[in-house]
């Protein structure tokens, strides 16, 4: 196994080597590797030792300890690689929004606003699922239950979303689309809830197979927004 190591009091290309001759003396060591401009040696481990004993075959010149991860650094890198995965959806909802506002704007109305959104928002996330059905479908058995327990739903869901898609931009059958809309999205956010508390690493299938998308929270908001979106609209035709 290999382990990293800090190492102060390097200074040259002689303290490099001493260090490293020092290190392969332990039995445990099969090789050692120093990088001095991190002040940092690399070592490959048949057997575990402890840094007191790695301190002891040393000059004392140098002090040897384990290298401490900068926490806040990498939680940083992480955050800023899944914001870089997202941003394909974050593109796709920017436009879908500005998108329902412009073509409403003049005879603002929230009802007409919404109707347009969702209707955009399932034929634009229909067609990527068109691009790659077979792959969609596997992705999407992943976490959704009833495409787990049937695959073929996972076949016929593009079409649900494309159906509905016209529905709201049409408003045609608008109850039951809405009505359709809080059970289908209802039971692939349960899905979703389950991957993101087992902290599963699932690929998300909202945009089909073709671009990586991890499950994260996202996927949660998406789907809450349109559930949201369902269960307004329905009280208020009620």
């Amino acid at each position: 196994m290999k382990q990293t190591y800090s190492v102060s009091g390097m200074t040259c290309n002689g303290c490099k080597n001493s260090v490293e001759k020092s290190l392969l003396k332990f039995i445990e060591i099969v090789e050692a590797t120093v990088n001095l401009e991190k002040k940092e040696v690399e070592v490959l481990l048949n057997d575990e030792i402890s840094v007191q004993n790695l301190q002891t075959g040393l000059a004392d010149k140098f002090v040897i300890s384990e290298k401490i991860e900068n926490v806040d650094t990498i939680f940083k890198e992480e955050e800023t690689s899944q914001i870089k995965q997202l941003y394909p959806l974050f593109l796709i909802f920017t436009f879908i929004t500005t998108a329902s506002i412009l073509i409403h704007y003049r005879d603002w109305q929230i009802a007409e606003f919404m109707y347009t959104f969702m209707g955009l928002f399932y034929v634009v996330f229909s067609f990527f699922k068109f691009l790659n059905v077979k792959g969609f479908a596997t992705s999407f058995a992943m976490y959704d239950p009833v495409a787990k327990t049937l695959p073929k739903y996972g076949l016929v869901y593009p079409f649900i979303e494309l159906v509905l898609g016209f529905c709201f931009l049409m408003h045609f059958q608008i109850m039951p689309a809405l009505i359709f809309t809080i059970v289908i999205l209802g039971i692939t956010t349960v899905g979703v809830t389950k991957s993101l508390l087992s902290k599963q690493t699932i690929k998300c299938a909202c945009l089909g197979s073709v671009l990586n998308l991890p499950m994260t929270k996202a996927t949660f908001i998406e789907n809450s927004i349109m559930i949201f979106m369902a269960i307004f609209m329905i009280l208020k035709l009620i």
